[in-house]
């Protein structure tokens, strides 16, 4: 081990898996850990959720802010590629963007998952009323099947790390209604938004 004294930087970039792998060996070696094996334990468990896409994979809408809407970028889209989705408003590795609600009627998404940035699931909660008074809110197909999601933005969708595998297990739940407490995430992580 380096004397207290003497500081290791480890500079992390991530903006998608690939990036999140090469971060965690980094800060392994400033350790001076192995850190391997925690990156092959996330893997392996990453393969264990992954859901292939039935024909006509449902189409997403995730929101990390509601004021302006922004679309969630970054690893976020991947999960939802790798949950067997379509992800309607980002590329995977793109960062997150403003997007206007014009484009989500037009889009008129399938499934719309909140996962505002910052925010645990009891503040999601409080932020559904920006998209309910917005107009034609109640025109959306996500609104009249009942398919609007409120998650833990804060600990599982936001920040790069480890409980990035744990999205991916959300929204296999969220997205796929046979997978409903595979990963016991439901309830603590997410919830079906009751304000419908």
């Amino acid at each position: 081990m380096l004397p207290f004294w003497k500081a290791t930087i480890a500079a992390m970039e991530a903006v998608d898996l690939a990036g999140l792998w090469v971060d965690i060996l980094c800060v392994g070696n400033a350790l001076e850990v192995d850190a391997q094996t925690l990156v092959d334990q996330l893997t392996d468990q990453l393969s264990r959720a992954r859901r292939e896409a039935g024909s006509e994979p449902p189409r997403v809408a995730c929101l990390e802010w509601l004021d302006p809407l922004m679309s969630a970028g970054n690893w976020v889209p991947k999960r939802v590629q790798m949950a067997g989705s379509v992800d309607l408003f980002s590329a995977p590795g793109s960062h997150s963007g403003v997007i206007a609600w014009e484009a989500i009627v037009e889009a008129d998404p399938d499934i719309i998952i909140l996962m505002p940035c910052r925010y645990n699931l009891a503040r999601t909660r409080e932020e559904i009323p920006l998209l309910t008074r917005l107009n034609e809110y109640g025109s959306l197909r996500a609104v009249r099947e009942n398919q609007i999601y409120v998650t833990d933005g804060n600990h599982y969708f936001n920040r790069p790390g480890p409980r990035l595998v744990d999205s991916l297990e959300i929204l296999v739940e969220i997205l796929h209604p046979d997978e409903r407490g595979r990963f016991g995430m439901e309830g603590a992580a997410w919830e079906k938004a009751s304000f419908l």
